[in-house]
């Protein structure tokens, strides 16, 4: 391969590509996306129910580990609606970069890491190993609106030639 050559990955799936909501409109002054260059930030998503309400809740305590990895996993692919609404085509896509992922944790709630994991999974299912990012988890006393769990991404696009 020449120096320069950039290889693309397989296709996004399509079955993911197919269970993607409708891109969440922010709730505040911010955009859901900002691309500089060839980055993109995301900006943070709360966990959103089938009618569009915020998911609530205290993780450890009012919400177990399964449902909020659940819910991690929502906030991955409304991250990924996003992206798509700002650049058009998540093929694009040349990797992910890094998550910020904050979970609203009881005390003594300590797998936090797995918690964002759910959003980690959807970002490694779209792009295989273009998806595998560098990560925070944190665990927060509170979150806007009393949201269970926040995630926030950087993704790089391939250099349009």
């Amino acid at each position: 391969m020449s120096a320069g050559v950039t290889t693309r990955r397989a296709p996004v799936p399509a079955e993911l590509l197919a269970a993607l909501p409708v891109a969440p409109a922010p709730v505040g002054l911010f955009r859901g996306a900002r691309r500089m260059g060839s980055a993109v930030y995301l900006s943070g998503l709360a966990p959103l129910d089938d009618a569009g309400v915020p998911m609530t809740g205290q993780v450890g305590s009012d919400i177990d580990l399964p449902e909020a990895r659940a819910r991690a996993r929502r906030i991955g692919l409304a991250l990924l609606s996003n992206l798509q609404a700002e650049i058009g085509d998540l093929n694009r896509v040349s990797h992910v970069v890094k998550l910020n992922g904050y979970v609203l944790a009881a005390p003594g709630f300590a797998q936090i890491p797995q918690v964002i994991d759910g959003c980690s999974d959807v970002f490694i299912e779209a792009f295989g190993d273009d998806g595998v990012h560098a990560r925070t988890s944190i665990g927060a006393a509170a979150l806007p609106g009393g949201i269970s769990v926040e995630v926030e991404a950087i993704v790089q696009l391939y250099d349009e030639a």
